[in-house]
């Protein structure tokens, strides 16, 4: 919440870096903002038949409670925004760039401009996340969203790399790839979970966060251990594969990186640095993890079409 309009943060292009840079009654100005904001939405959730979501957001006078100003959370947040602009210009380009292929290779294009459409929903999406201030769900949704971006980048990246994928066995892997990938997703939400858990005790010392954590922290906590066993297995067979190594060996990195970090945050009282990196390190996993399923699939069928030839 440290901008808590949106796509202004404070009113102004450039954020405040002092509070005697705000009115007084900043806080009012922008919590009657959101409210309207949030009206607006309730009317979509109920055209969505999502009611009760509704009439839960526009009863729940917490969500109206203006957070103090801090310039490091409001700088931040304004960071936040400019990568977010930096991507959307970039995937703009990217469907620019996809429209001379939407009728040699259409699937690029069109999912180019399924990832514009999903970026442009997303921004909207983060208003809701700022109006709502940080209501649990759409922290959950805002996540997800931002997956299934990278998911599709992932794709129209290997889609459009140069030179042809040489033939391998790769018989089991498949299946192998496509678990730890629905692990990762589990454990992600898992971890939002825990997330909306932290929220409810944020008002606490980190030292105790996780002391009064309940089922999410353990549940979230002891599926790291089979996330670890599967992506392992799979690192195994994987490496007996000359070309899939350099992506292999990345991604066992990346999971005991994000292991340890977890570990970091379970022992030391939940250092703040140590989230961000966390999140980023199974953010990366999940993309390595779906570019070596595209690689094995595309190899897959290299093998069948010369098996057939």
């Amino acid at each position: 919440m440290g901008c808590p309009d949106w796509p202004k943060c404070f009113g102004s292009w450039v954020p405040p870096t002092s509070i005697d840079q705000l009115p007084n009654d900043y806080k009012e100005k922008y919590a009657a903002g959101r409210e309207k904001k949030n009206i607006k939405f309730a009317k979509y959730l109920r055209a969505l038949g999502m009611s009760a979501t509704a009439d839960k957001i526009l009863n729940d006078k917490s969500i109206l409670q203006e957070a103090d100003f801090n310039v490091t959370k409001t700088w931040i947040e304004y960071l936040n925004r400019l990568v977010g602009v930096v991507i959307g210009f970039l995937i703009v380009l990217v469907f620019y760039r996809s429209w001379r292929l939407r009728k040699t290779n259409p699937i690029v294009f069109w999912l180019a401009g399924l990832n514009l459409l999903a970026v442009i929903f997303q921004g909207w999406f983060g208003s809701i996340v700022v109006s709502t201030n940080l209501t649990t769900w759409t922290i959950t949704i805002h996540m997800f969203l931002a997956m299934a971006i990278v998911g599709i980048l992932v794709y129209l990246l290997f889609v459009s790399s140069e030179g042809a994928i040489p033939s391998t066995s790769v018989q089991g892997l498949k299946g192998l790839l496509i678990f730890s990938i629905g692990l990762g997703l589990i454990q992600i939400y898992l971890g939002t979970q825990v997330r909306e858990a932290i929220d409810r005790i944020a008002s606490a010392t980190r030292d105790t966060w996780i002391a009064s954590l309940g089922l999410e922290f353990v549940i979230h906590r002891s599926f790291s251990w089979l996330i670890l066993a599967a992506n392992a297995a799979l690192v195994w067979k994987a490496w007996k594969i000359v070309v899939l190594k350099p992506l292999s060996t990345a991604l066992i990195l990346l999971i005991l990186g994000s292991f340890l970090t977890g570990v970091v945050m379970a022992y030391f009282g939940v250092p703040a640095v140590a989230q961000p990196v966390h999140l980023l390190l199974a953010t990366v996993t999940f993309g390595v993890q779906l570019y070596l399923l595209f690689t094995i699939t595309n190899s897959r069928s290299t093998v069948f079409l010369q098996h057939n030839s």
